[in-house]
C-alpha cells in the first residue's frame, strides 16, 4: 500500500472523552504507526498539550460552549486548518461528525480538490432530540445533518443498524459498514489482577455473576435487566449483579434497584476508566447483559468478547449484528421475562457459557488495528476513484450560507458570554452577601459584647450602691443604738 496522508476531523478529542473521540484517536494512532501520516483537526481547549501524540493535532479557533453542549464549538473556516492541509499534503478528509467538523471538512474538501469521507457514528436524531424540544428547530437541525451527508463522496456506518437510521432520516445513497475496533488485548487478565480489583465485594465463587458496563441510561435497557433480576430473585435463585458505570440515570437507577429489594445481590461500582480495571470485571464475568436497542455498534459486547465473555443481546438489535444464538452470543426479545428465561437456562450450564464466549472471541472481536486496516484500504479506492472522477457533484457551500454559519457561532458565543457573565454576577453577589452576612454577624456579636460589658458595669455599680447603702444603713443603725445606750 502506498502511504497517504490523511486529515481526521472530529468536534471532540481527548482530553474530551467519547466513543467518537476515542475512535478518532485510535484512527491517528494506527494510520501514523502502520500506514502513513494523520493530522487530527479539532477545535481549540484550554490546558491541552497535544505534544504527547506521534501525530500532529492542530486545533483551530472555537469557543466554549461546553456549559451548554459539553464540547467546545470549533469555528468551521479556519485558515489554520487550511494552513495545515497544504504543510501536510493531505489527500483524503474523514469527518467523523456531521455537524460542525462536516463543514469545515467540505470548505476545505471545495478549496484543496480532496475527497471527502464521513462516519455516521450514533442516533443523532436521537441527541437532536433530547437537546431540543421544538419540532421545528429539531427538523432544522437534522436537515443541516443530512445536507452536510450529502456532500460526502462516500459515507461509512459503524454498523447496518447506524446506515438504518441514515436511510430514515432521509438518506438515499449507499454506504459501507466500516466497524470500529475495540482498544483492548484479546486475553483474559490474570487471576491475581481479577482478585485484587474485585476484591471487598460479595461475590462468592460458584454463583453466577452477570455483568454491564456503561453509562447508567435507562434506554440502554437496563430496566429489563432489574425486572428480570427482580423474577430470578423472587424464585430464589442466587446471582451477582454487577453494574460498572455511572452519571446519566444513576441515582434513578439505584433507587429503582434498591425498591426491587435486590440490595444484596446487585453491586454498584461508580465509574471505573482504567481499562486493566475494566478488563478484570470483563474476565470475571461470566456473562456480559446488553439489552440496549439504542446502540448504533455495541463496542462492550465486542469488549466482552476481549476476554472471551459471551453477552446476552436483543435480536435485531446493532449490537446482535454478526451473532449467532448459541454460538458466539445469546439473544433474547426485547422485555425483562425474556432476559429472565435465557438466564435462568444457562445458571446451570456453565460449559455452554464458557464455549460460547470462546465463540464470541473468535468471531466478534476485532482490534483497532485490523479495523484501521480496513479504513485504510478504503482510502486507496476512495481517492482513486475521486482521481477518476467517479463521485458526482455536491452542492456547493454559498457565500451567504457560510456567513449566516459564522453570524450563529458570534450568537452561540454571546450567549455563552453572557451566561458566563451571569455566572460571574450571580457568584458576586453571592459572595458579597456572605461577606455582609460574616460581617454584620460579627458587628453583632462586637455591639452584644459592648452590651454586655455595659450591663455587667452597670451591675456592678448598682451591687456597689447597694452594697454601699446596706453598710452605711448598717454604721447608722449601730451608732443609733449606741446613743440610746448611753
Amino acid at each position: 500500500m502506498s502511504r497517504h496522508s490523511i486529515a481526521l476531523l472530529n468536534d471532540a478529542f481527548p482530553p474530551i472523552i467519547d466513543g467518537v473521540a476515542n475512535a478518532l484517536f485510535n484512527y491517528a494512532k494506527h494510520i501514523e504507526k502502520s500506514h502513513g501520516r494523520a493530522v487530527v483537526l479539532t477545535p481549540q481547549m484550554p490546558g491541552t498539550d497535544d505534544s504527547v501524540y506521534d501525530f500532529r493535532v492542530v486545533r483551530y479557533p472555537s469557543i466554549d460552549t461546553r456549559g451548554l453542549i459539553g464540547y467546545m464549538t470549533g469555528y468551521p473556516f479556519s485558515p489554520e486548518a487550511a494552513t495545515a492541509i497544504e504543510d501536510e499534503k493531505v489527500e483524503l478528509l474523514h469527518t467523523h461528525c456531521p455537524a460542525t467538523s462536516a463543514l469545515l471538512a467540505r470548505s476545505l474538501a471545495e478549496a484543496k480538490g480532496l475527497p471527502l469521507v464521513l462516519t455516521w457514528h450514533t442516533k443523532y436524531d436521537i441527541d437532536i432530540a433530547n437537546a431540543i424540544k421544538s419540532k421545528l428547530l429539531r427538523e432544522g437541525a437534522i436537515q443541516a445533518l443530512m445536507a452536510n451527508v450529502n456532500a460526502c463522496d462516500e459515507i461509512w456506518t459503524v454498523s447496518e443498524g447506524a446506515g438504518e437510521n441514515l436511510r430514515s432520516l432521509g438518506y438515499e445513497g449507499d454506504y459501507i459498514v466500516m466497524p470500529n475496533g475495540v482498544d483492548l488485548p484479546r486475553e483474559k487478565v490474570g487471576d491475581e489482577l481479577v482478585a485484587r480489583v474485585t476484591s471487598g465485594y460479595d461475590l462468592p465463587e460458584g454463583v453466577p455473576c452477570f455483568l454491564f458496563i456503561g453509562r447508567l441510561m435507562w434506554y440502554k435497557g437496563l430496566r429489563i435487566i432489574l425486572d428480570a433480576l427482580k423474577e430470578l430473585d423472587g424464585e430464589g435463585l442466587d446471582f451477582r449483579m454487577v453494574f460498572v458505570g455511572g452519571g446519566g440515570d444513576e441515582k434513578d437507577v439505584r433507587k429503582y434497584s434498591s425498591g426491587l429489594g435486590l440490595d444484596k445481590k446487585v453491586i454498584f461500582t461508580g465509574p471505573v476508566k482504567e481499562r486493566d480495571t475494566l478488563r478484570a470485571w470483563y474476565s470475571r464475568a461470566g456473562l456480559f447483559l446488553f439489552p440496549s436497542t439504542f446502540d448504533t455498534n455495541g463496542l462492550v459486547v465486542r469488549e466482552a468478547a476481549a476476554s472471551d465473555t459471551a453477552s446476552v443481546i436483543i435480536a435485531g438489535s446493532c449490537a446482535a449484528e454478526g451473532v449467532t444464538d448459541g454460538r458466539n452470543g445469546f439473544l433474547i426479545e426485547e422485555n425483562a421475562a425474556s432476559l429472565a428465561a435465557k438466564l435462568r437456562e444457562l445458571m446451570d450450564r456453565p460449559e455452554t457459557v464458557k464455549k460460547v464466549g470462546e465463540g464470541a472471541g473468535d468471531e466478534l472481536y476485532i482490534s483497532w488495528a485490523d479495523a484501521v486496516a480496513n479504513a485504510y484500504e478504503r482510502y486507496e479506492a476512495v481517492i482513486d476513484n475521486y482521481k477518476r472522477g467517479l463521485y458526482g457533484r455536491h452542492d456547493p457551500l454559498k457565500g451567504s450560507w457560510m456567513q449566516s454559519q459564522g453570524e450563529l457561532m458570534q450568537i452561540i458565543g454571546d450567549i455563552d458570554t453572557a451566561r458566563k457573565d451571569l455566572d460571574s454576577n450571580l457568584r458576586s453577589a453571592r459572595n458579597k452577601a456572605i461577606v455582609d452576612v460574616i460581617t454584620a454577624g460579627y458587628e453583632t456579636r462586637e455591639s452584644i459584647k459592648d452590651l454586655r460589658k455595659e450591663a455587667v458595669s452597670g451591675l456592678e455599680s448598682l451591687l456597689d450602691e447597694v452594697s454601699q447603702s446596706f453598710w452605711d444603713g448598717r454604721e447608722r443603725s449601730r451608732k443609733g443604738r449606741n446613743g440610746r445606750n448611753k
